[in-house]
């Protein structure tokens, strides 16, 4: 672990951004991990004391605290003042009186500052009110997502607006990640403006290379994640997979992590319904690529099918973390996901969880015809040991299965 020290000035500031870029992929609980971490924290710090970011809406701030404490509208009744008053302070059809707000604040635990700032008018277009120069735009001309160009902030606006325009518009661009009932496994340190780009630039990769065949909605069930995991045999799997899907209706699109953004996968949709899939590949093995595919097309199948507005971005190194709260579709994708490659029944009674010795991972993986990076990497998990069978999940394979530069 390199020295780390205080952030004081903006060079400092600057080059513990610099390092966090370079340490986005370590593993956690390694020293390069525990590094990310305490260097996240002094950031955090530094932008809380030096950063004007702006408080969020009062209705955002809500829900952010609902969401923490796992309430429902009906827990806000006692606030509030019955249900119907509860839906429409969340819908933003009336306002926060001040007993309200006192109530919130004192038994929520919400800002008063937040709740009782002066509110602006429901903005009915979701992108009125983006602070442009906000996003990550150099990170973002450095990968290509946009042109390289001087005064980057004076020409955000025109720059974002031309992602935007790729991805679908303004209509899919806001319904895809300004609607309430989204779901995330995300990390409490994400940056939104970057969240938005990453997820941006997916939608447009995906809208320039639609699959030929479009997608018929329940094409997504536990039988067919089981077929596609029966392709994680081959030495060529990831594309496989990919080709796979395409032959189904549903992008696979890689696109690197932006700093701050801190994911795995996502499950988003096109302007016509078309699912997508977006991936990091922020851990380039084997098993971490096969459960985060799984999961998120688990959400296609268990959730998106049935709800045209929700979508999924996930964290998977915040799953099963102790004390963590799990939004249930969160749980459910994570059951399919698991269900279709190593079967729960299976799993309890194998000699890979009693004694997890190579032999024992071989020969489980070929009892069920799936790669032993999968076997490996569900011990690895259980175990929260990840040195152990390192030999098996395929450090690097992901990437060069896909023909994508490492």
């Amino acid at each position: 672990m390199s020295m780390i020290k205080a952030i004081r000035t903006e060079a400092d500031y600057e080059a513990a951004l610099a390092r966090i870029d370079a340490l986005m992929d370590a593993e956690p609980d390694t020293p390069e991990g525990q590094e990310l971490d305490l260097l996240t924290d002094l950031v955090e710090l530094y932008e809380a004391k030096h950063v004007q970011m702006g408080y969020p809406s009062p209705v955002a701030a809500i829900e952010f605290r609902m969401e923490q404490a796992g309430l429902t509208p009906r827990d806000l009744v006692p606030f509030i003042g019955g249900r119907a008053k509860v839906s429409e302070v969340l819908s933003g059809r009336r306002r926060l009186t001040l007993p309200m707000a006192r109530a919130l604040h004192e038994h929520l635990g919400i800002p008063a500052e937040v709740l009782l700032q002066e509110p602006g008018a429901i903005l009915t277009d979701a992108l009125i009110g983006v602070e442009w120069e906000r996003f990550p735009l150099e990170a973002m001309a450095k990968l290509g997502w946009i042109p390289k160009v001087r005064n980057l902030k004076s020409r955000a606006k025109e720059l974002i607006g031309e992602l935007i325009r790729r991805a679908g518009g303004p209509d899919v661009t806001s319904t895809a990640l300004y609607r309430k009932n989204h779901h995330a496994r995300a990390n409490a340190k994400m940056d939104p403006y970057a969240l938005k780009a990453w997820c941006w630039k997916v939608l447009a990769d995906a809208n320039e290379s639609r699959p030929a065949t479009p997608y018929k909605s329940g094409t997504v069930s536990l039988d067919f994640l089981r077929q596609l995991a029966g392709l994680s045999w081959s030495d060529e799997a990831a594309r496989l997979a990919k080709e796979f899907l395409a032959k189904h209706g549903i992008p696979l699109i890689v696109v690197p992590h932006l700093p701050k953004t801190y994911l795995d996968g996502a499950a988003l949709k096109l302007g016509d319904g078309t699912p997508v899939i977006g991936l990091t590949l922020r851990y380039d093995r084997i098993d971490n690529f096969w459960f985060c595919l799984l999961h998120e097309l688990a959400h296609v199948g268990r959730h998106m099918d049935n709800n045209g507005d929700a979508w999924f971005v996930d964290d998977l190194t915040l799953r099963g973390i102790e004390g963590g709260r799990c939004d249930p579709k969160e749980a459910q994708a994570d059951e399919w996901a698991e269900e279709a490659v190593v079967p729960r029944a299976i799993w309890d009674t194998s000699e890979a969880r009693r004694n997890p010795t190579p032999m024992s991972v071989l020969n489980l993986s070929n009892a069920l015809k799936v790669h032993p990076a999968i076997v490996a990497g569900k011990v690895r998990y259980e175990q929260k040991n990840y040195r152990l069978l390192s030999q098996f999940v395929g450090t690097g394979e992901v990437r060069r299965q896909l023909g994508l530069a490492a």
